[in-house]
């Protein structure tokens, strides 16, 4: 092919590599809508068509409704961490940790698409998933270990325990978020005062889990 034949293929490559990222966002965009208007029965059909597109392009993008999941909660998962390496920059370490704990409870309070999500691959050792939580674990161990250093947390902590943490506070506020969604910070606030360096006692040996989200019964 000549360079000219080249040049003149490339634009309507570019396109299609474009269409494909318009595609996914679309895609998960109706799919999140689906499955929080819906629940975990939201099917593939009504996806496909609320995001204007055959059944085939979204088996396509996603081999299984497990993949079109776990896209989703990786969605959520990344922008948590972006949220942690922000408040990572905060001068207090204190007010970091605890920022970082208001995203992630705020974010299973309020979005029943990844509630809905999270519980049909919490059981499912999805590599995505696997991945995005053991960034979590990081981010989270990051934040602790600044609070560690300044003195104010508790020595013995660990990232997957703050993790872990996030989803009490959620799992006990969750009786009480319809009728009032902001419920959960009394909660939060509880745990992360009981989260304190002084006037503690130590411990039990930490146990690692596989699986650090919430599964919505």
């Amino acid at each position: 092919m000549s360079t000219e034949e080249e040049a003149a293929a490339a634009p309507p490559a570019r396109r299609m590599r474009a269409d494909a990222v318009r595609t996914r966002k679309a895609l998960l965009k109706a799919a999140a809508e689906v499955f929080a208007e819906h629940g975990a029965e939201g099917s593939i059909a009504q996806i496909a068509e609320r995001a204007g597109i055959g059944k085939g392009t979204v088996f396509r993008h996603f081999p299984t409704k497990e993949d079109l999941f776990a896209a989703i909660i990786s969605e959520e998962i990344d922008g948590l961490v972006a949220v942690g390496r922000r408040q990572a920059e905060q001068a207090d370490a204190d007010a970091a940790l605890l920022q970082f704990m208001s995203a992630g409870v705020d974010l299973y309070a309020n979005n029943r698409a990844l509630a809905e999500a999270v519980r049909m691959v919490s059981d499912v050792r999805h590599p995505e998933i696997q991945a995005g939580q053991e960034q979590l674990i990081a981010t989270a161990e990051s934040l602790a270990r600044r609070a560690q250093r300044d003195g104010s947390l508790r020595a013995d902590l660990n990232g997957q325990d703050v993790m872990l943490l996030i989803c009490g506070v959620y799992y006990t506020a969750a009786p009480l978020l319809a009728a009032d969604p902001s419920a959960w910070r009394r909660y939060l606030r509880l745990t992360f005062d009981g989260m304190c360096a002084t006037g503690t006692g130590p411990l039990p040996p930490a146990l690692v889990h596989n699986s650090l989200l919430p599964t919505i019964r």
